[in-house]
């Protein structure tokens, strides 16, 4: 998500490739390509399987379920992550994600990175993280912070940045939530 808040390409390409120094997972081509040309890395990242709203909403509201499940038997092994506030994204956490398709999630090999793109900052990340605990459970970090089932975690992508990050991950720890759920 980091070609989003960015002035140009340039920007999107030298902040990518800084993220890349610590990480694998990455969306930003720009980032890629630097890492390339500059540093002669030949694959410096990596991006996983992920929906997005178009491809979610296609199947239409009554369908949103199928389209999760979708996803989840397209890719029944590694890393998924599924845009799930298309509509309702309590509805998707408790009724398909945490009910309907529970069992698919925890059988996986890999997990599902549930997806809340919209709401306010940092509220909708506990909110999303309280839902998924009352249908996964959670269980203490050595911290004594709660962590999510090794099947199932969330990314926030709308709205981060450096100030909000820091935002999210105090209301977190304020909450009792370890930050490897996010």
């Amino acid at each position: 998500f980091g070609f989003r808040g960015v002035s140009s390409v340039e920007s999107a390409a030298i902040g990518g490739a800084g993220h890349l120094v610590n990480f694998l997972g990455t969306d930003t081509m720009a980032a890629l390509v630097l890492c390339k040309e500059y540093y002669h890395e030949p694959m410096a990242g990596f991006s996983i399987p992920a929906s997005e709203h178009s491809t979610m909403t296609s199947w239409g509201k009554e369908k949103e379920v199928d389209a999760m499940r979708n996803m989840l038997e397209q890719y029944p092994t590694g890393i998924v992550a599924c845009v799930s506030d298309s509509y309702d994204i309590f509805q998707a956490c408790e009724k398909y994600w945490g009910t309907e398709l529970k069992s698919m999630i925890e059988a996986r090999d890999g997990f599902l990175v549930v997806r809340p793109d919209s709401g306010e900052l940092p509220d909708i990340v506990i909110k999303v993280l309280k839902s998924l605990e009352s249908k996964f459970g959670s269980s203490p970090t050595g911290t004594g912070h709660k962590l999510l089932p090794p099947c199932i975690r969330i990314i926030q992508g709308d709205g981060i940045d450096i100030d909000s990050l820091g935002v999210i991950l105090q209301k977190m720890k304020d909450e009792g939530f370890a930050a490897d759920n996010l």
